[in-house]
């Protein structure tokens, strides 16, 4: 199987993102545990092991982990990002000098753990609103320095990607809104500063703002911000196809069925990447 998903550029920012972590782990003086206690020599091997259910990812940024610490370490991938695991299935084999390994592993299981539990959250919202038209999608509340490889396991689980950056797509917000001095303004402004390469989306918080919106454009999709699902309802009968209408703001595991019922094409959930829970994932040596 393939070490994850990326390759080229892509590869580099898995590796770039590792580095980083490593300088966090290595800053004061190394691995002085590992090096005191753990023989130069030692060679070990053993596997990376799901503890609970879930949808892997992360292969790719755990392999480079392992890899930059020692490009001898052998490798053998069992179950690659995308895949489903159940409890005590194996991730991946690895074996090589235990030094590299146990100094590599809680960097490699950081990612790993959180990119899967990003996955699996997805898989469970998306299961969930399984027989309703919406998709859902992340948002840009990333963690620093992690948007490329959250996103990417939003994709894993189901999900699609908001803008990556906000250079993507004009998305103009309640501040962008009361600076401008309204939704028309803000609107004018927008789209002759876009021209017509870029999508233009406008936040609302109200029925009364979206009848403005759509009078003043209609943009190419509306955000529908923190509307119960009657409000939802009723806003997607407004838009009448005219835009592509997103449901966000305080939508949880238990509402979110509600929400896709509504009728939006889309729901965003900022929380899937910033607060989702971590897969537990462990490292077990075989025996010696």
């Amino acid at each position: 199987m393939s070490a994850g998903m990326f390759t080229g550029a892509g590869a580099f920012t898995v590796e770039e993102i590792v580095r980083r972590a490593y300088a966090e782990d290595f800053a004061s003086g190394g691995d002085i545990t590992t090096e005191a206690v753990v023989p130069g020599d030692s060679a070990i091997t053993g596997r990376i092991v799901a503890r609970q259910p879930g949808v892997v990812a992360g292969v790719a940024a755990a392999v480079c982990a392992f890899r930059l610490l020692d490009a001898q370490i052998e490798l053998s991938i069992e179950r690659d990002d995308g895949e489903r695991v159940a409890p005590g299935e194996t991730i991946m084999h690895l074996s090589g000098k235990a030094r590299a390994i146990l100094s590599a592993e809680r960097t490699a299981l950081n990612l790993l753990g959180h990119l899967s539990g990003v996955a699996t959250t997805t898989a469970e919202l998306v299961e969930a609103i399984g027989d309703y038209r919406a998709r859902l999608t992340c948002t840009r509340k990333t963690t620093p320095g992690l948007r490329v490889l959250e996103k990417h396991a939003v994709r894993l689980g189901g999900g699609s990607n908001h803008r990556f950056g906000l250079g993507d797509a004009v998305l103009i917000k309640d501040n962008h809104i009361a600076i401008a001095g309204g939704i028309r303004t803000a609107l004018e402004r927008a789209t002759a500063a876009a021209g017509h390469m870029r999508k233009i989306e406008v936040e609302v918080d109200t029925l009364d703002q979206l009848e403005e919106a759509l009078a003043a454009g209609p943009p190419d999709a509306v955000l529908l911000d923190n509307m119960p699902p009657a409000t939802l309802a009723r806003a997607v009968e407004l838009v009448a196809g005219r835009g592509t209408t997103e449901a966000s703001g305080g939508i949880t595991r238990e509402s979110i069925r509600e929400v896709a019922a509504s009728g939006v094409d889309y729901i965003s959930v900022g929380w899937i990447t910033h607060s989702a829970p971590a897969l537990d994932i462990g490292l077990d040596l075989d025996a010696r």
